[in-house]
């Protein structure tokens, strides 16, 4: 089990790994990581709604809670049960966080302009500091 603590830490760094890359032009790394540091800020507040001491990290301890194994941002927004509260105070957050995709590490370079990464880390600072 990854406590929750040690997950609002990662996310927190994986969020500075972002401000880094983009700092050296490595737009698409920076937006890649700002997705997952939005996924474990999620996933933090899931173990905090369910009083959860923290997440689980191996298939044994997910068995039986397949729906929490996914790097699916709306799911892991339901889960939270604060849906309705981030919908509707940082919806515009939530809309450029939400576009996110793992699968975006298979993009090709070169197609994420300044302001994308700009906007991306902006908004998952919003999100990070509601969850």
């Amino acid at each position: 089990m990854i406590s929750t603590k040690d997950i609002k830490n990662i996310a927190k760094a994986r969020l500075k790994d972002a401000e880094v890359l983009a700092a050296s032009r490595r737009f698409e790394g920076a937006i890649y990581l700002c997705g997952y540091a939005v996924e474990l800020g999620l996933k933090a507040r899931v173990c905090k709604t369910l009083k959860w001491p923290g997440f689980p990290g191996s298939t044994k301890e997910f068995q039986g809670y397949q729906s929490f194994k996914t790097h699916n941002l709306d799911i892991l927004l339901h889960l939270t049960g604060i849906e309705d509260k981030i919908k509707t105070k940082l919806l515009a957050d939530w809309s450029v966080v939400a576009a996110w995709d793992p699968e975006s590490r298979y993009n090709p370079l070169g197609n994420v302009s300044v302001s994308d990464v700009q906007q991306m880390i902006s908004s998952t600072k919003s999100l990070l500091a509601k969850l």
